[in-house]
């Protein structure tokens, strides 16, 4: 079967070709499913794309976040039908097998009432989520979160339905514009010099008990650590990319001893959680993209203002040469397979 690829062909070159996929006959845990819509995870698609990633091979087509219609099923399968819309963790092609024996594969059937557009947006909302999940927030607890990407975002939407009161903090003045839109009361932008008053102010002197940390960027957090007040959490969601160099005395110093001895560090790789249900763990990610696509479709999670860009897969260069560049306006970058 030819099926249409983005591909990454070498560090920073991108393709768009048709692939040569011998599907064959569908085992008995299969489902092939006909992409309508999958969504760009930046930062992790983009260091792919920079050859930094060892792990991801080229040629190769990146993506984990999709949508699309079932076309046939194994003679296992009875919870999807072809027919039905399913979110899945897919990459940027226009047909999947999807094996749902394997442990590490979501395939779910959409709610009513979930945009078809907006359904990919489920994973980054359980990559978010996870950060929730580990964090000690209470009612009335202020939280901080550093950098409003699309991931950042939501784990701010998310720590406000949870109870915090959210203050976002980026450099970027587009995102902090998306975070108001998207409800987040506090939307400030970072200064070292008087980031730690900003936030004493809006927290009466008491600083943030939870700091997420969702940039990735390891030179983010020291400049941070000062707004986190006593006994706080710091959670680091975004995966940490890139060189830093820095003397680890003064973060170690601020925990050990300007922290009042109490700060904890936390991480939040969403991989903590198995991926279907175990009944002997309370969360799993089946679990959270259900609560995501339910919190989708009432609004209670808004999505809208972060998808930014609707493009067809052909322009997949104009799509990540955006997100390079163009970080003010690229943010939710989505595939339309309709168009192809």
């Amino acid at each position: 079967m030819e099926n249409l690829s983005v591909l990454f062909t070498g560090a920073d070159r991108i393709e768009v070709q048709q692939i040569d996929d011998d599907i064959g006959q569908l085992r008995a845990h299969d489902v092939l499913v006909r992409t309508d819509y999958s969504l760009i995870s930046a930062a992790t698609e983009l260091a792919c794309l920079s050859g930094t990633q060892a792990w991801f091979p080229f040629p190769g087509t990146p993506g984990y976040a999709a949508v699309g219609e079932v076309v046939d099923v194994g003679a296992e399968i009875t919870e999807v039908a072809p027919g039905d819309k399913v979110h899945y963790w897919g990459g940027h092609k226009q047909y999947h097998v999807i094996d749902t024996a394997r442990p590490q594969q979501i395939c779910l059937k959409l709610p009513e009432g979930l945009p078809l557009r907006l359904a990919p947006f489920t994973r980054m909302a359980i990559i978010a989520m996870t950060a929730l999940r580990i964090s000690d927030i209470e009612l009335g607890d202020h939280v901080g979160v550093v950098g409003l990407g699309t991931v950042g975002n939501f784990a701010a939407q998310l720590a406000g339905l949870q109870g915090g009161r959210v203050i976002g903090l980026d450099l970027n003045s587009g995102r902090l514009e998306l975070a108001r839109d998207c409800g987040i009361p506090h939307a400030l932008a970072i200064n070292p010099a008087t980031v730690k008053d900003d936030v004493a102010e809006i927290t009466k002197g008491e600083g943030v008990s939870t700091l997420i940390e969702a940039t990735g960027v390891p030179a983010a957090l020291p400049d941070a650590l000062p707004i986190v007040g006593r006994y706080g959490e710091v959670i680091l969601l975004g995966t940490p990319r890139g060189v830093f160099e820095t003397d680890l005395t003064s973060v170690l110093d601020y925990i050990h001893l300007h922290g009042h001895g109490n700060v904890t560090f936390k991480g939040a790789h969403e991989w903590r959680y198995p991926v279907t249900r175990d009944p002997f763990v309370k969360h799993s990610m089946e679990r959270n993209s259900e609560i995501a696509m339910d919190l989708i479709s009432s609004g209670d999670l808004q999505v809208t203002p972060l998808h930014t860009h609707t493009l067809s897969p052909y322009e997949a260069e104009r799509a990540y040469r955006g997100l390079q560049r163009e970080k003010e306006t690229y943010v939710g970058v989505v595939f339309d397979w309709s168009t192809v």
